[in-house]
This record gives structure tokens, C-alpha cells and sequence, in this order.
């Protein structure tokens, strides 16, 4: 059974229902097409990170894209 996790930044508003729906029946897709995975025993979450609560190089999110990186 595949289970994918997608974890975006959520930076001003969420993405929308549709976007999440489209992802999701993508990433089914794609799992189907390439290892041939039933699409009935795939599983997609998404997770929006605050961008307080995640940090590259060092640095939050937030302070990295104040400084323009």
C-alpha cells in the first residue's frame, strides 16, 4: 500500500479544495502509471507547515523569505 506525504509551507492563504483534490488524483496517477499500484490502496495526505515550523540551512521559513532566499 503506497502513502505519500506532501508537506507544503502554507504562506498566506492554503491552497484551495480543488488544488488538494487535483494533487491527490495526481499523485494516484502517477503511482498507478509507474509502479502499477492499485489505486484503491494508495494513500495522500497533505500536510501546511506554518512557516515558523520549518526551517532550511538554519533558519525558518519566515526569516528566510524576509531576507529575499
Amino acid at each position: 500500500m503506497p502513502y505519500v506525504n506532501i508537506k507544503i509551507t502554507r504562506e498566506g492563504q492554503s491552497i484551495t479544495a480543488e488544488q488538494k483534490a487535483e494533487l491527490i488524483a495526481g499523485v494516484t496517477d502517477l503511482l498507478v502509471k509507474v509502479i502499477n499500484r492499485g489505486p484503491a490502496t494508495t494513500v495522500v495526505v497533505i500536510d501546511e507547515i506554518e512557516m515558523d515550523n520549518y526551517g532550511v540551512g538554519g533558519e525558518s521559513i519566515t526569516v528566510r523569505r524576509a531576507k529575499g532566499k
